[in-house]
């Protein structure tokens, strides 16, 4: 899948978003839960960032059963957009620090 890069910037747009992609790099390497992050937002909002952050190519996502799981694709961004993915690590944790 190709990384645009006005389409990856636009699901970083959204702070909860941004948030899950922070939490994502915070976290080791691998699948987590969708119902493990925890998103302020009804069901059907968290199904649509989910959506927004996988078209954009930001994550990888897999049904099982009653769950899903996603995967940062770490490796894939970091070769299309190098640094692109501290600069939100830090931008966040910049933000969150301020409020």
């Amino acid at each position: 899948m190709d990384l645009d890069l006005g389409t990856v910037l636009s699901a970083l747009a959204d702070r909860h978003r941004r948030a899950v992609v922070v939490d994502l790099l915070d976290r080791p390497d691998g699948e987590h839960a969708c119902a493990s992050f925890d998103l302020p937002v009804a069901k059907s909002t968290r199904t649509h960032h989910w959506r927004v952050l996988r078209q954009a190519g930001l994550i990888h996502q897999r049904d099982a059963g009653n769950g899903s799981f996603v995967r940062l694709r770490r490796d894939e961004i970091s070769a299309r957009f190098p640094g692109l993915l501290d600069s939100i690590r830090h931008a966040h944790h910049d933000e969150r620090r301020s409020e």
